[in-house]
């Protein structure tokens, strides 16, 4: 097999963020660019490395030196995170079809093929969902927990966003906005955008059934995560809803407690100028009002700018076909087609 040439363009490039922990990038890199070629298509891959793991960078140019695609490595200045590096790979990617995979074996590549049939089929991107799951009974409940809280808050039915196995159309990683822990919300963002977005079923691999444990940092960050995501694929384009309602229900709750105090001093003879149920009751009205007004700056900010705003994407044109003119004759005359 010959070397392609750096010049050619591929058909799939394959991003590969190193930025936590990572296994035997040589061998996942075999296995996965074998598994490619075995279905037709030419490859590249794109390893960014994070800051703070330099010591990779020799091994991945070993990786290049031997591997017989193109193989590009990206290293980053600092610490910025996955998104950042998700970002910068896919950027920087050439192929019509984009994969994302973890530093580390997660699936086995022989699912690829799955993912790449649901985008001949229709579908703009394919989430790998690790099924059967064969890992430890923690990490299974850790995830059921985590999507069962995402699946009540954003409405949506996928069962394992946290695999890094992605497959997409070009045009859809130019539309990701990540940053921060948005690298693991990557198929809410692409529906948000108004892609076709299918969960793939492929078999775990072995070497993911290790047991992992997060700090109550992590949890609580997740959490934030999906508060945000929650946010920002419901009410960024009406953000009077949300601020209005929760402005609209701090206001008539202090409305009520005041009410109370009031009803108390005119029928009960309740002293209320140095009770604290006023003073909580004045402050939510107060909070209900700011919460309501920041809600309306939101509005007017979105009014001035939506005209640049594209939040919407175009799937198909069809225009109705232009019938052929009859063709003139040497005589000037018309001739039937």
């Amino acid at each position: 097999m010959r070397r392609s040439s750096p010049r050619t363009v591929p058909e799939v490039s394959v991003v590969v963020p190193v930025v936590e922990r990572f296994s035997d990038l040589q061998r996942l890199y075999q296995d996965f660019s074998r598994e490619i070629a075995s279905l037709g298509k030419s490859v590249e891959f794109l390893f960014v490395v994070d800051g703070r793991l330099r010591g990779v960078v020799p091994a991945l140019q070993q990786l290049q030196q031997d591997a017989v695609g193109e193989v590009v490595i990206v290293v980053m200045g600092g610490n910025f995170g996955e998104s950042a590096a998700l970002t910068l790979g896919m950027e920087r990617a050439r192929g019509e079809i984009v994969v994302t995979l973890a530093a580390y074996f997660q699936v086995e590549p022989r699912g690829i093929g799955a993912a790449f049939a649901a985008l001949d089929d229709g579908s703009d991107m394919a989430v790998g969902r690790r099924f059967p799951r064969t890992d430890s009974w923690i990490n299974r409940t850790q995830s059921r927990l985590f999507h069962s809280i995402l699946r009540g808050m954003t409405g949506t039915g996928f069962h394992d966003i946290s695999c890094g196995f992605k497959v997409m159309k070009r045009r859809v990683a130019r539309e990701l906005n990540l940053y921060g822990g948005m690298h693991r919300f990557i198929p809410m963002l692409a529906l948000n955008r108004g892609f076709t977005v299918c969960e793939v079923p492929l078999p775990q691999h072995a070497e993911d059934r290790v047991f992992r444990h997060h700090g109550s940092g992590a949890y609580l960050g997740r959490l934030l995560d999906i508060l945000t995501v929650f946010f920002l694929t419901k009410f960024t384009r009406m953000p009077l809803r949300f601020f209005g309602l929760l402005g609209a229900a701090l206001f008539a709750l202090g409305f009520g407690v005041d009410l109370i105090a009031a009803i108390q001093k005119i029928f009960f003879d309740q002293g209320i100028s140095d009770r604290a149920l006023l003073l909580l009751g004045t402050l939510l009205m107060v909070l209900g009002v700011q919460t309501l007004s920041l809600g309306l700056v939101g509005e007017i900010i979105i009014f001035i700018h939506a005209r640049n705003v594209r939040d919407y994407q175009v799937a198909e044109v069809i225009r109705k076909p232009i019938p052929a003119l009859p063709a003139i004759g040497k005589s000037g005359a018309l001739q039937a087609s």
